[in-house]
């Protein structure tokens, strides 16, 4: 790799990291809001797969990975991108990993050692319909955050295994049974629940939430105030 090269790829990582910088600090609300003015209502993931802690926040690119359960394990299944903790390795900087474990319900899909190795490589947390395990773990690690239908002591080993990552993936949702999560499309997540940002209005939906984010601040600010309510929605257009 060029100079040239390595350095407009460390330029597009740091703006990466700007974008959703920018993004954790919006209400996914506001960013649902924005979603469905653009025409795009069905962004939000299902209302099950909640923050282990309330507080958290996520934001970042899809780093994404699908599998299924599966009996075998190591060498019986070796899929040559997976072989050697391959996924792990593969995960970009910036990165959310999404995980679509095909409706398991029995297993915990992701844990505290993979949360530790992931985040070393500079993911940013984790957004999964399935489970989790190790949240005790999980919740010590700082800048962290994972997002889980629920939690389960059950060892994935010999029952469940990922299959392919970084292809385009469904995840469960709200007003639609699913929800498409391609590589790169933004996941925003808080206390209220994901919605997924598709790539190509990444920045526009930003742009436009920021806005928004500041006419709720006012809003909130002038109702606290005591002005009446009408002259408040005739302002800002916000209750």
């Amino acid at each position: 790799m060029s100079i040239q090269s390595s350095t407009r790829d460390q330029l597009e990582v740091l703006d990466a990291r700007q974008v959703a910088k920018r993004y954790r600090a919006c209400a996914v609300a506001s960013v649902y809001d924005v979603l469905d003015e653009l025409g795009y209502p069905n962004q939000c993931l299902d209302l099950g797969i909640k923050p282990l802690v309330p507080e958290w926040r996520l934001a970042g690119p899809a780093f994404t990975v699908v599998g299924s359960r599966e009996p075998r394990w190591g060498e019986e299944h070796a899929k040559p991108a997976l072989k050697d903790h391959g996924l792990l390795r593969s995960i970009p900087p910036g990165s959310v990993v999404v995980i679509n474990a095909e409706r398991d319900t029995l297993v915990g899909h992701w844990g505290e050692i993979m949360s530790i190795t992931a985040k070393t490589r500079g993911a940013v947390g984790a957004v999964i319909d399935g489970g989790t395990r190790d949240r005790n773990g999980i919740v010590k690690i700082p800048d962290w955050a994972v997002f889980a239908r629920y939690t389960s002591p059950v060892e994935c080993r010999q029952r469940w295994q990922p299959q392919e990552m970084q292809v385009p993936i469904y995840m469960s949702g709200t007003l639609t049974s699913s929800v498409l999560v391609r590589p790169g499309d933004y996941l925003v997540g808080d206390a209220d629940g994901v919605v997924v940002v598709p790539d190509e209005v990444v920045i526009r939906v930003l742009e436009l939430t920021e806005e928004l984010e500041v006419r709720e601040e006012n809003t909130r600010r002038d109702v606290v105030a005591g002005v009446p309510i009408e002259e408040v929605y005739n302002r800002y257009g916000r209750l």
